[in-house]
């Protein structure tokens, strides 16, 4: 399998670690869109937020706990923070290996901006 999220899990590729366990794995984002972005990703490789079976229901879970520890490791459990999935291309995916996105440290406003003439969300 040619995972980037894999190669980070199995230690054949460097990440900045910034959270561990059995299940999930947490890294800074290489391309921060917040001054805190890091991502949770499960261990298990699962490609789509389409193909999360009923026996990892409780992994999502655990991603979504993990995520607020990480913002309350930083300090960003009270001013708040924002998790996000990425689903398929059209929804902003380009690693696929389910991940959650943990933004913190800046207003982040919604709705996403959307451009027209894209016919997407720009960031």
């Amino acid at each position: 399998m040619d995972c980037l999220f894999c190669k980070i899990i199995n230690k054949e590729i460097p990440a900045e670690i910034i959270y561990e366990d059995d299940q999930v794995i947490a890294f800074n984002d290489i391309n921060p869109q917040a001054p805190m972005h890091a991502l949770v990703i499960p261990r298990k490789h699962i490609p789509t937020t389409n193909e999360i079976p009923d026996e990892d229901t409780a992994l999502v879970g655990h991603m979504v706990q993990v995520a607020a520890k990480i913002a309350k490791q930083n300090g960003y459990d009270e001013s708040g923070y924002r998790t996000v999935f990425n689903c398929n291309t059209h929804g902003g995916q380009t690693v696929y290996h389910i991940h959650l996105h943990v933004l913190a440290g800046k207003p982040l406003g919604w709705p996403p901006y959307f451009d027209e003439s894209l016919k997407q969300p720009v960031a």
